[in-house]
């Protein structure tokens, strides 16, 4: 081969090399644009990556779910040196909630239930009407608002749950949804399970409608990162389902509902003698629609309800209920007839009726 050739040879192979190293380095520079772009694009239309993380993650592009790990340590080991004080003003307050709530004879299930009911009753079971009024200063994401305040955004609610559930050992872990919207609680129980909690949803109602959820269940109305946090599978402390009864078929419903109802049961749950099958599937769920669309939107009480299906494959029919408080039942005839009477009294030496009329 000649020497001319072998230059040109080399000079093309040289070429070819600059050609595909440029072509290359184009791909990776369009490729860190498109990123950047499709970052830009989904910043812009209010789309958040996911981060696969429990602490440090931003709620609502506002709120800091944050790691109270220091309290809970410091409650069990007793040593209160290394926390600030805020940090001891939280500790103080959990400690003496977990003092009116817990006792030594509970389970870790029925310490959960305490500190569910005391987030979701609104804070207000020793404080009567005396309760403390937000003025609006706190975030109210975290234990110390939330103990203080008495008022919660959700991850407040997470926030405070775990804190309790860390101090009382229980493993707990908070959930945030893949919108990065919302966060709840993952618990985990004797029985080696994870249940789904989510005392925001539940508040003020304390119906169990979102308590020791399965991943299944949560799914109906929650999304998450199913890769990073652990699997809830657990039906042993499912609520709704340790309260089931058997019933005989679907024309018992309505008159199994306003049992409950009278008894103001807050959260009940059948299955039927008569099982409910793919033919009588269509009659139960008209059944459940008609006598819900009667009963609901009183003054008195909201209901909800929802089906689900057992590990035998049975039909369950889970209802909800939260009722409005009314301070009248609580005193006896005699004592509203007073106040009544007392009211309108002062109210006629006013003329109030009259001006009332006229204005």
């Amino acid at each position: 081969m000649s020497k001319r050739m072998k230059m040109l040879i080399m000079s093309t192979a040289v070429a070819l090399l600059v050609l595909m190293i440029g072509t290359t380095v184009m791909s990776t520079v369009m490729l860190i644009n498109q990123v950047k772009m499709n970052k830009l694009y989904s910043s812009f239309m209010g789309y958040v990556e996911d981060p696969a993380q429990e602490d440090d993650v931003v709620i609502g592009q506002e709120y800091v779910i944050k790691s109270t790990l220091q309290i809970s340590d410091a409650y069990k080991s007793g040593d209160t040196s290394k926390l600030d004080d805020r940090d001891k003003e939280t500790l103080d307050m959990a400690t003496a909630v977990l003092k009116e709530i817990i006792t030594d004879d509970m389970t870790d299930y029925d310490k959960e239930i305490a500190v569910y009911k005391y987030l979701t009753s609104g804070m207000r079971a020793t404080t009567g009407i005396l309760t403390v009024i937000n003025d609006g200063s706190e975030d109210n994401d975290n234990p110390h608002d939330v103990l203080k305040n008495r008022t919660a955004v959700c991850v407040g609610y997470a926030t405070t749950f775990r804190m309790f559930m860390q101090m009382l050992d229980i493993e707990c872990m908070v959930v945030h949804s893949s919108g990065l919207g919302h966060s709840w609680d993952l618990v985990k129980l004797d029985d080696g399970c994870w249940y789904h909690t989510d005392c925001y949803m539940d508040s003020d109602s304390t119906n169990f409608r979102n308590f020791n959820m399965d991943d299944k269940t949560c799914r109906q109305s929650h999304e998450w990162n199913t890769s990073f946090f652990p699997s809830a599978n657990g039906k042993k402390y499912n609520y709704i389902l340790s309260v089931c009864k058997e019933i005989k078929d679907l024309y018992a419903i309505p008159k199994w509902v306003m049992e409950a109802i009278k008894n103001k049961d807050t959260a009940v749950s059948c299955t039927f003698k008569n099982k409910i099958t793919s033919e009588t599937e269509y009659l139960a769920k008209y059944m459940v629609e008609q006598l819900d669309s009667s009963i609901s939107g009183t003054d008195k009480y909201y209901t909800q309800y929802q089906w689900i299906v057992n590990d035998e494959g049975e039909y369950v029919l889970c209802y909800y209920f939260s009722y409005n408080d009314d301070s009248s039942e609580f005193l006896t005839e005699k004592q509203r007839q007073k106040i009544d009477n007392k009211i309108n009294d002062v109210l006629n030496q006013y003329d109030f009726y009259d001006r009332a009329y006229e204005g």
